[in-house]
């Protein structure tokens, strides 16, 4: 299960991310997972970042996997979060000349692919 948490100032597709990050999950083999894909802005960013040692700027994105005791009793166990900011992803966008949503697309798979190595 993938849960989508943002405000209304970020125009985000949640069914599309939601399906997308289901499948970055089905096609890397892994059972039924929750996952929290949270939007934020440039300012949550940089304090989530300088809170978890990542330095005191806004990076792209961020993940953090659950270990079993942060998991709380769920359908399914909680594997992660995954931290997108949302004016980041905009700016990294327009310099890769990409759209919003891949570039969120691409975010939210290396997120998932960093909560998996570890």
């Amino acid at each position: 299960m993938i849960n989508i948490y943002t405000t209304s100032r970020y125009k985000v597709k949640k069914k599309d991310i939601a399906s997308f990050a289901q499948s970055v999950l089905e096609r890397r083999g892994v059972g039924p997972f929750i996952v929290n894909i949270i939007f934020v802005g440039k300012r949550k960013m940089r304090s989530i970042a300088s809170e978890y040692g990542h330095g005191d700027v806004a990076k792209p994105v961020l993940a953090f996997p659950f270990n079993e005791s942060d998991s709380e009793e769920h359908d399914a166990p909680m594997l992660g979060e995954v931290y997108v900011c949302y004016p980041q992803a905009v700016l990294l966008a327009a310099e890769k000349d990409k759209s919003v949503d891949t570039t969120i697309n691409f975010l939210i798979e290396h997120g998932i692919t960093h909560i998996l190595k570890n």
